[in-house]
């Protein structure tokens, strides 16, 4: 798109200004627009598995129900508390908001299809999306009110005790695949079990670290059994409590824009991406994207299924499980997969 911007007359940094914000903006609005659905989707899920209708009167199957509750809030009136300090306040939400945004740079939708397909894209995600905690953290302090700042120490603990786990899963996935560039590992996965199945989650040796990294994802999001955050018979709201209006619903926005990219990174990382679930010739005619956004959905599903079905954990048990269980089974199969990797691939003497 640069080269065609540059053939119209403009200068080259005008040129690739100009596509690089018309691609962030191809990614951002469809988000957008995926986020109200999958909003609805969610709350469909649920009251399907509660045997009840979900909404069902704003629009036609109640498919509009999103986007009244979007303008409900935008209507609105931002109430700030009086002992909050507002500067950080009003900045909370618009972090967590937009650290759900930018992740998606690196987010490889084809094999030409990423907005900045860097080398080392995996480190960018892991780094990128450990900031949201910040905006959780800031909200909690910013409110001056104590349910507020009990959820953003939960957050915080939380947050660290998963994402450890979550770095540990990734290093296995790095030497499986020798890069970390997302578009590389998941050109990795092609033909991965007799060249015939394309996907790190059907090896043996990495299958438990997929079972690991989703669950790490539930905790990650703050989604049920881990939402000890937003715990309403212990913190009224949690970080959400003395919020109202549009600040609200960045926080809404970025929550499941959140859940909708960990749902995406559980695709690229362990179940072939972009790449059909079988190496066969047919199946790649399809469009990589038509196959990455159908895994999403896959995992969307096992998310809000997880929701409706599973109680919340207490807060111990949340911590016991992070610290007790994942963190040394991540490690023994980091040293099971580097083990593996040196008897094939090196040799020993």
């Amino acid at each position: 798109m640069t080269s065609w911007f540059t053939y119209l007359g403009m200068p080259y940094e005008g040129a690739w200004f100009t596509a690089t914000l018309i691609d962030i903006l191809l990614i951002a609005f469809p988000v957008m627009l995926m986020v109200a659905l999958i909003i609805y989707a969610d709350r469909k899920i649920w009251a399907a598995m509660a045997l009840r209708r979900g909404p069902n009167v704003v629009g036609p199957f109640g498919i509009l129900q999103s986007f009244a509750d979007g303008l409900k809030v935008f209507l609105q009136e931002t109430i700030i508390p009086s002992g909050a300090n507002k500067g950080l306040f009003l900045l909370a939400p618009i972090i967590t908001f937009t650290v759900a945004l930018i992740v998606w740079a690196v987010v490889p939708f084809q094999a030409d299809l990423i907005l900045a397909n860097i080398n080392v894209g995996l480190l960018y995600v892991l780094a990128a999306s450990s900031l949201g905690v910040y905006g959780i953290i800031l909200a909690g302090w910013s409110s001056n009110s104590k349910y507020p700042f009990f959820s953003a120490i939960r957050a915080a603990a939380q947050m660290v005790s998963y994402e450890v786990a979550i770095g540990f899963v990734l290093i296995s996935i790095v030497l499986w695949a020798g890069t970390f560039n997302l578009a590389g590992i998941v050109e990795a996965q092609k033909g991965t079990i007799f060249g015939f199945v394309n996907g790190f989650g059907f090896n043996p040796l990495l299958f438990p670290m997929a079972v690991v990294f989703f669950i790490s994802s539930l905790a990650e999001t703050q989604r049920a059994p881990f939402d000890l955050t937003e715990a309403e018979s212990e913190l009224v709201a949690g970080y959400q409590t003395e919020y109202s209006s549009m600040s609200f619903a960045l926080y809404w926005l970025g929550e499941y824009a959140n859940v909708i990219l960990m749902c995406t990174l559980n695709a690229t990382l362990f179940w072939g991406g972009y790449l059909p679930p079988l190496n066969v010739g047919w199946m790649y005619a399809l469009p990589g994207f038509f196959w990455l956004f159908g895994k999403m959905l896959v995992f969307f599903f096992l998310f809000s299924w997880v929701k409706a079905t599973v109680p919340r954990y207490r807060y111990d048990q949340l911590m016991r499980l992070g610290w007790k269980v994942f963190l040394p089974l991540s490690l023994v199969f980091v040293f099971l997969v580097s083990g593996y990797l040196m008897l094939v691939r090196v040799g020993v003497s």
